[in-house]
């Protein structure tokens, strides 16, 4: 087995990992849009981190922060819509990366590589991002459990309880932001957020409490991982879409089988 398969195997699982419960929290708090505008933010953070000559995941990370930033805060102004804020923001940041990666003349950028994923791309420092990352994660997420379900149950309950919900809120998007950023190269951008809902809405069908619908979430979105890559090795398909694809055929199986076999 080729070397950057396996690297690319070992990330993807480390991805998913960390995707799972963070899934889980997108589907529950109906996010689903919102990790769409973050991750067309990740383009742009790209072309920053070209310009700069910074660390692509940092910069990723940091373009993602800010617009959760003035998301949550033109969300608090009520002036529009959040659904029409975040279409708004959402294509205005993806346009805004393509036309800032299409001036920088002196760099050469795979544009389709960082848009759907390169499973060529996967390099030694990218399974130190996702796992250092990942580990950090999934620390935090462990903190904030009971605070992230605590406002995914009911917001206006936790803040009289104690629980600051903004920065909570915050922090959530926070994570949101590092996964994305550690994933584009395996998934990319354009298809970052069906491996955090795919997974996550797959095990709702299997799990009877929260944590167990995080722990299958993981475990279906490394199993997506494994089934999307040996794809792609047999069949030379591309890697990213190969993985949603085997995503979507277990949220498909789960979704038609009979309750009985589901429960077992």
């Amino acid at each position: 087995m080729a070397e950057f398969l396996i690297m690319a195997l070992v990330g993807g699982v480390g991805i998913a990992a960390v995707a799972g419960p963070l899934g889980a929290f997108v589907v529950w708090r109906r996010m689903a849009y919102f990790g769409d505008t973050l991750a067309h933010s990740a383009l742009l953070g790209i072309a920053i981190g070209f310009l700069f000559d910074i660390n692509l995941n940092l910069a990723v990370v940091a373009c993602c922060v800010l617009l959760s930033v003035i998301l949550v805060s033109l969300q608090r102004q009520h002036l529009v819509a959040t659904d029409t804020l975040l279409g708004i923001m959402a294509h205005s940041s993806l346009s805004l990366g393509l036309v800032a990666v299409s001036v920088l003349d002196d760099v050469r950028i795979d544009l389709m590589g960082y848009l759907f994923g390169d499973l060529l791309a996967i390099s030694p420092e990218d399974l130190f991002w996702i796992y250092g990352g990942g580990v950090l994660v999934m620390f935090l997420v462990w903190r904030l459990w009971g605070q992230l379900l605590a406002i995914t149950i009911n917001e206006e309950l936790a803040r009289v309880e104690g629980v600051q919900t903004l920065k909570v809120r915050l922090a959530l998007m926070l994570l949101i932001a590092t996964v994305i950023a550690v994933a584009m190269k395996l998934v990319g951008i354009l298809l970052i957020t069906s491996l955090l809902i795919i997974p996550a809405a797959a095990a709702r069908r299997l799990a009877r409490t929260p944590e167990q619908m995080a722990l299958f979430a993981s475990l279906l979105g490394a199993l997506a991982v494994i089934a999307g890559l040996s794809a792609s090795w047999f069949w030379d398909t591309p890697a990213g879409p190969s993985v949603v694809v085997a995503a979507l055929l277990e949220f498909l199986v789960l979704y038609t089988a009979p309750q009985s076999l589901r429960r077992a």
